[in-house]
């Protein structure tokens, strides 16, 4: 019993992260912690603001690098692939997707350390934007006929 609570806490935390980094591109572009009507919304205070951007600013040149890397690690498998070597392409694509497993672990401990800024309620509202965000920018969907 104890095993699958630590899971479903764990599953729980790992969506919630999921729907952050699902958040459309416009709704990354800015700063969410400085958004007046995310500030309101989740009723930010100055001293949470100020210790999101800490965060933020902390792992910027590391994520930098880590795009850098991955950015590099692309760039040499496209010419890889034009030369037709399955073998030395095969061999890149794991330097690929090494790059950007390291890109995306960076990403979620900065995450990870954000969310611990917020409270229980704050973080509750904040998935819900970001749902509501994400489920406004995907569009309108064809009807389901199975149902």
């Amino acid at each position: 019993m104890k095993v699958s609570k630590i899971f479903f806490l764990r599953a729980a935390a790992v969506a919630a992260l999921l729907l952050v980094v699902a958040m459309p591109a416009s709704a990354q572009r800015g700063k969410w912690w400085q958004n007046d009507r995310i500030v309101k919304e989740l009723s930010l205070t100055a001293e949470q603001s100020t210790r999101l951007e800490e965060i933020f600013q902390k792992h910027q040149p590391v994520l930098r690098q880590r795009m850098d890397a991955l950015d590099l690690a692309e760039k040499a498998f496209d010419k890889l692939v034009e030369t037709g070597d399955d073998t030395a392409v095969m061999g890149q694509a794991d330097i690929v997707e090494g790059a950007r497993a390291e890109l995306n672990k960076t990403r979620t401990l900065m995450l990870l350390r954000m969310r611990r800024s917020l409270t229980t309620d704050q973080w509750a509202k904040f998935t819900a934007i970001a749902q509501s965000n994400n489920d406004r920018n995907r569009g309108p969907r064809p009807p389901n006929r199975d149902r």
